[in-house]
């Protein structure tokens, strides 16, 4: 595995760098890819960011003039928030072999890039590219902006139980830059649109609980999403509405992405429960206290496969 260091002299002996974010892309993939781009291109590097059709609305901003589409040769590629070959959209599976260096904070990260830069005590992968920026010389507010929305979104605006001093650092060091943080923070964590309100009300009438409450489980279908003509944005982080429930330890998403496809969203208590080491039994992965899985299967089958995996865990 590279240091940081090593990391950044690697990249900056690199030019023609082409940028992979993750399958249904968050605030920290995005971020990262951004930010990273960015930086490289004030370097006076080649450097884009793969494009990706999946990509919300909520996160276009931060790329743009930054992507290209497929079919560029790069002499480099980098992967950020990747964990797994797995987790590579449609568009980034023709460079899945030749990745050069994975830059991530997931635990099960599974070394498929020729190089990678793991530090899985971060609570986001956002931190540990500031790092690597910061060797170059102080961060730009162009490149902080979307690094500090990575920094943010992986912790919930530096609620969720992976929040610690060192992103809470990470962040006050990118706000120092003087990027607007006040309009990010309203558009991540406080704006909410009337279609993104009438799906949680949804999901509240259709949820069950186990365990006398302390385990919730919400399904958002095909249907649901199509009544209401929602769309990507309307669905951002939508997996930790369930864990606001006051009661909640493990919270479950189930979201239909095909009538026979499925995607788990999990959110525990990791001193009650370990959300990685229950989705790796349905081929998936994360953090202690949040993970996923895809699984082939309709929502009632795929409800049935989480809590079985749920129990096995509970059992040991």
């Amino acid at each position: 595995m590279l240091t940081i260091a090593e990391a950044a002299a690697f990249l900056r002996s690199c030019d023609n760098v082409l940028i992979l974010t993750h399958i249904r892309p968050d605030g920290d993939t995005v971020g990262c890819a951004a930010g990273l781009c960015i930086a490289l291109r004030q370097l006076g590097k080649t450097a884009y960011v793969l494009h990706d059709p999946g990509t919300s609305g909520i996160f276009t901003p931060y790329l743009d003039g930054l992507t290209i589409e497929g079919g560029w040769q790069p002499d480099t590629v980098v992967a950020v928030d990747i964990a797994a070959a797995s987790m590579f959209h449609d568009a980034a599976l023709p460079y899945r072999d030749r990745v050069d260096l994975a830059i991530d904070h997931h635990p099960s990260q599974e070394f498929y890039a020729r190089e990678t830069c793991l530090d899985s005590s971060r609570a986001s992968c956002g931190e540990i590219v500031h790092d690597i920026l910061r060797q170059w010389g102080p961060v730009s507010r162009e490149a902080a902006l979307p690094l500090y929305v990575a920094v943010s979104t992986d912790c919930g605006c530096f609620v969720y139980n992976n929040t610690n001093a060192a992103c809470h650092r990470t962040a006050a060091e990118l706000m120092e830059t003087g990027i607007d943080f006040y309009n990010a923070n309203r558009r991540h964590f406080r704006a909410k649109s009337f279609k993104r309100l009438q799906l949680e009300s949804m999901l509240t009438q259709g949820m069950e609980l186990y365990d006398d409450g302390e385990i919730a489980v919400v399904t958002l279908t095909l249907d649901m999403m199509a009544k209401l003509d929602a769309k990507e944005e309307d669905v951002d982080n939508i997996s930790a509405f369930v864990g606001q429930i006051e009661g909640v330890k493990t919270g479950v998403t189930v979201r239909q992405l095909t009538p026979t496809q499925c995607k788990i969203s999990l959110r525990t208590d990791p001193g009650d429960l370990n959300a990685s080491h229950i989705c790796a039994l349905l081929g998936g992965g994360g953090h202690a206290a949040a993970a996923g899985a895809t699984v082939n299967g309709s929502p009632e089958e795929t409800k049935a496969a989480i809590l079985a995996a749920i129990r096995n865990v509970q059992s040991r």
